[in-house]
Formats: C-alpha cells, structure tokens, sequence
C-alpha cells in the first residue's frame, strides 16, 4: 500500500489495516493495544464498521442494552488498565501520541456510557427513526452474502427499537426523562414513516436497484426475492416497530417529559455529574461549565463589535440589533430555490478546491461532492452537515446540505457554511486522516470532537485569509458563524449547568447571531438532546489559533503556514492536549535546526 493509499473495503479492509499498523509502529505491545481497542469500537458501532468498509457486521446493529453497556465498558477499562503499563516505560514519540489519543478516547467513551444519555434521551437529529433510514447511503449490495447480511439489519431494526423503548420505560422510572419538543418533533418524524408503504421506505432502495439490473453473480430471480424480502421485513418488522415506538412516545413519554423551561442536565437525576462527563469528552479538556461559558460571553463581546462595524459598511445599519434585524428581513439576501442553494455549496466548494494547493502542503486523494439532506429529515436537521468518503474509494466525501424551505436559507452563510463542511474544513481534514499511513487504524478513522469541530471553525476564518469570499456580505456570515459557535459556549452551559430555559438559549442566539427562527430552534434542541458536543466547535477552534500563534510567534519569518498545517493535519484527530504536545515539539525541533 503506497502512501496515501486508502484501506481496501472488503470483509479483511480493516483487519489489513490494524497489520499495516502493527508492522510501522515502534512498540508491538503499543501496536497491539491500538489494534484491540480498534476492533472493540467496530463490534460497539457496527454501522460505523459498515460505513468506514469493514463488511464483517453488516448484519448487526448496534446492541445498547444494559448488559452490552456494562460489557463494554468493562473491555474498554481493561485497554485503559492496558495503556497504563505501557506508558510506565517513556515510549518513543509516536508511540506516545498513540498512547495518550488512545486514553483520551478511551475515557471519553467509558464517560459516555456511564452519563447514561441512551436510558432517557430522545433524538430528532440522530435518533434511530434517521440514522436507519440513511442506511442505503452506506451499504451497498454487491453480492447474495452482502444481500443476505442487509436483509438481516433491516430485521434487526424492530429489536433495536424495542430495546429503546425498554431503556425509556426503565428511565422513566427513577426520573429521567426527555424534554417535550425534541419529543414532539420524533413523534411528528415517526408519523410521516411508519405508515407509509414498505415500497416508499428508503430501506428497500438497494434491493430495488439491484433487482431492476439483473447484477451479474446473481442466479435469475434472487435479486427480485431479496426485494421482495426487504419490503415483507419493513411490513412485518420495521413498520410495526416505528408505530410501537411512536406509540409510547405519545402516550407514555410526552405526557410526562420536562417542560421548555426546565430541558437542562440539571434537572434530571446525576445530571450534573454527567454533564461533567460529556464536556470532558467534548472537548477533551477541564475546563469548568462557568469557565467556558465566561470564554463564550468574552467571545460574543468581540465578534459582536466586529459585526456591528461590518453592518454599518455593507448595510449601512446603526448597531448590532439593527445588522441583525436587516438580515433576517431582506428576502433578497435569502435564497428562492433548492437548486440556489445547491449551485452556490457547488461553487464554493469548487474555488476552495482550487486554492489549497498554496496553503497544504498534504492534500487529500479522495473527492468531495455536494448533495441534499434527504427528505426524511430534512424539516428536523441542522443546516449542513459533513460525510467521510468511503475508504476503498466506492464513495467521496459529502457534504450534505439542508434544501428544506429555500426562502428561509441566508445567501451570506452559504461560503462559510461550505468552507467549514468540505474545503479547507472537514472534508480535508478527515479524508487526509484516513488517508494516513503508518498509524493505527483508530487514530485515522476516530477523533476528538474538539479537533474535528475545532478545524471546521477555524477553516470558515483560514478561508477568508485564502481569499475565498468574494464580498464583505460573506464575511458577515463568518462574523455570524463564529458568534454562533461563541453563543454554543454560553448556551450549551447555561442549559445544563445553569438552569436555563429552552426561550433564554433561543432569545441568545436570536439577539447575537443572524440565523434563522428555523435553524435557532433545531439548534437549541440538539443542544438539549447532545449536552456538551456544541462546546468542541470554539474550544477546538481557540487552541487551534493559540498554537499557530506560539509557533509564528517562536519561528518569526521561519514560519510556514502549510508546514504548519501540515503538522496538525498530519497524526489524525488527537485530542487538544496531545496536539498541543505535538506542535511544540515541532515548534522545537524548528528552532533546534536554526
């Protein structure tokens, strides 16, 4: 495999992955534990599996019963019992990296389990009435086994529900509840499906496909059945499950969810204890609910000043209400059609594609394309968001656009929206991690959200350095996109640490950013459902610029922006520490070589 070569995608792609790992690494035993702890995170998300290439568990969902998580959790307790004594002996550099990412993620997902989120939260963003439906996207059908396997989740699906709704009821019962509108909006998200025709479901997509192209390895008919078995699961199986699901919803858990004035952590049993947990994992870091948010409040009071001062030279507007209130009015500086806002996330990505030759010197093999949410959850889902490629190639990257009421989508957001999600953003950040040779497959497919959101943030301002907004209009939208990662900070701890209600995180953002009510609303309750995930975007984004800033400053006119990009690109997503250890030492090692 030549460098930057991706991993192959059949049944043994990840397994060859872990050896390459195994035969670079210095310490075996490090190699090893890194291999360990990769598997154990395919077998707890086989899905993931599924859409990184490894083929073994297209069978299987994911198995979140009380049992499995005690399970879990304890094999993840012995890796980190594990890394423990191999870091008693100073490892060589990249073996400490390896090391140190692997504890970080490692007590992340053992914070994760014991927050107990799954007993309780309901999800209209990512819950299982989504995600599952997105499954076509994500496995292909080649082959009768392949088939077979696919027509084996799909009846796993009903399972998979009722263990959810296991884990409400028991929830319920010592308190833990969900909050009303995220409910709601799930109830409304399961009435548009479950009753639907098992022909209408996604799900049955790729047997249909299949059937329709008389595929080659297939005997005459087989493909047909397999159709016509995938449309029997989704009556007999997935149907029934979505009603029941919905069904206690509406008549058991909306009754008794928490109201709007009470959606934070705080007011559910051990609340506080795990949202500890969650920010620990979010943004790998210590830093205290009343630090971060005091970081956000000082963040809003700069960007607001620069966003009133660039109102006043482009709108000709008195203060910040006034460039807020004229951004949200003017339908002219909204768009009119899907296919607007598809043209301009095509544009966008195309002309930063074009620039990062000059500010990366690592770029990625795989390409990146533009395409709609689907219309499943499009009403219910934030405005953009970002898909890894297919290691093997079968798939680019995709960044996926919301298209839902086109009148209500601002032109101004449309290049930083772009910029964060594909080029320079996530698209060249994760395709470039997977793209890694000579690592553990777990640094190249895994990372911290705080790196992961935190280089997303930081490419929207590193575009405008690229020259990539042809107008000042476009900078309002990266003013309006970095006060809204400010306004994460203070909403995100305000909810769950401070007692917040739903309208106070709504009117917040309202007053500091030019989002719409639309989007507003979805954003506050992803907040709700996802405590402390919304704080990696400005505390990733705040290291990130701290440490280019240590090394311009230490290199003076030695410094190279694509060597430097090149450095944090380079190891995976680590998390913020450990990356702060790594950019030092290069810092270092630069100035060491005069």
């Amino acid at each position: 495999m030549s460098p930057g070569e991706p991993p192959a995608a059949d049944g043994a792609g990840v397994a060859a992955l872990g050896d390459l790992a195994v035969t670079q690494l210095g310490d075996p035993a490090v190699a090893a534990l890194a291999a360990d702890f990769w598997e154990t995170q395919l077998r707890w998300d086989p899905v993931y599996a599924t859409i990184i290439g490894d083929r073994r568990f297209d069978d299987r969902l994911e198995d979140r019963t009380p049992a499995a998580r005690a399970a879990y959790r304890a094999q993840v307790t012995a890796l980190l019992d594990r890394a423990s004594g191999l870091e008693a002996v100073p490892p060589a550099d990249e073996d400490r990296l390896t090391l140190g990412a692997l504890r970080s993620l490692a007590e992340g997902q053992v914070d994760a389990v014991d927050a107990g989120l799954e007993d309780w939260t309901v999800d209209p963003i990512d819950g299982i009435q989504t995600f599952i439906l997105d499954l076509p996207d994500y496995q292909p059908i080649a082959t009768p086994e392949q088939g077979a396997a696919y027509l084996a989740r799909i009846h796993a699906i009903g399972p998979a529900l009722d263990a959810l709704v296991d884990r409400l009821h028991a929830g319920l019962a010592v308190g833990r509840v969900a909050v009303h509108q995220p409910v709601a909006r799930v109830i409304d998200e399961l009435l548009e499906t479950a009753w639907a025709p098992p022909a209408d479901w996604s799900l049955v997509r790729p047997a249909a496909e299949l059937a329709a192209s008389n595929p080659p390895g297939w005997a005459p008919g087989e493909a047909d059945e397999l159709r016509r078995a995938v449309e029997a699961a989704i009556s007999d199986v997935v149907s029934p499950a979505f009603v029941r699901y919905w069904e206690m919803l509406r008549g058991v858990i909306l009754p008794a969810t928490r109201p709007p004035e009470r959606p934070g952590l705080l007011h559910v049993p051990d609340g506080d204890a795990a949202y500890a947990r969650l920010s620990r994992l979010h943004t790998t870091t210590s830093q205290r609910p009343d630090e971060l948010h005091r970081i956000g409040l000082a963040e809003l009071e700069r960007i607001d000043a620069e966003l009133a001062a660039l109102g006043r030279r482009v709108l000709g507007t008195q203060d910040l209400p006034a460039t807020l209130a004229r951004l949200r009015a003017d339908a002219t500086l909204r768009f009119a059609t899907r296919d607007q806002i598809l043209g301009a996330a095509q544009a966008n990505l195309a002309r930063a594609s074009a620039a990062i030759p000059a500010w990366f010197g690592r770029l990625p093999l795989a390409g990146c394309e533009v395409a709609a949410i689907p219309a499943h959850s499009e009403a219910h889902q934030t405005i953009a968001y970002y898909s890894w490629p297919a290691p093997d190639g079968a798939r680019p990257g995709r960044f996926f656009v919301n298209l839902f009421e086109p009148e209500t989508r601002p032109r101004y957001e449309a290049a930083a929206l772009a910029f964060h999600e594909s080029v320079p953003g996530h698209h060249l950040q994760l395709a470039i991690a997977q793209e890694l040779t000579g690592l553990p497959a777990f640094r190249r497919f895994l990372g911290a959200t705080s790196y992961i959101e935190g280089w997303g943030l930081y490419s929207e301002r590193l575009a405008d350095e690229m020259g990539l907004y042809p107008t000042d209009l476009d900078r309002i939208g990266i003013l309006s996109f970095d006060a809204w990662r400010a306004c994460r900070l203070v909403v995100d701890t305000g909810l769950h640490a401070f007692g917040w209600t739903r309208d106070q995180a709504i009117q917040l953002l309202g007053d500091h950013t030019a989002l719409g009510d639309n989007n507003i609303r979805n954003e506050v309750d992803r907040y709700i459902v996802l405590p402390g995930q919304a704080l990696a975007y400005k505390v990733g984004q705040l290291e990130l610029l701290r440490l280019r800033s240590v090394a311009r400053e230490a290199l003076g006119e030695r410094f190279d922006i694509r060597a430097f990009h090149d450095v944090v690109l380079g190891s995976g997503a680590l998390p913020l520490p450990v990356l702060g250890r790594l950019v030092e030492r290069w810092v270092t090692e630069r100035v060491a070589a005069g």
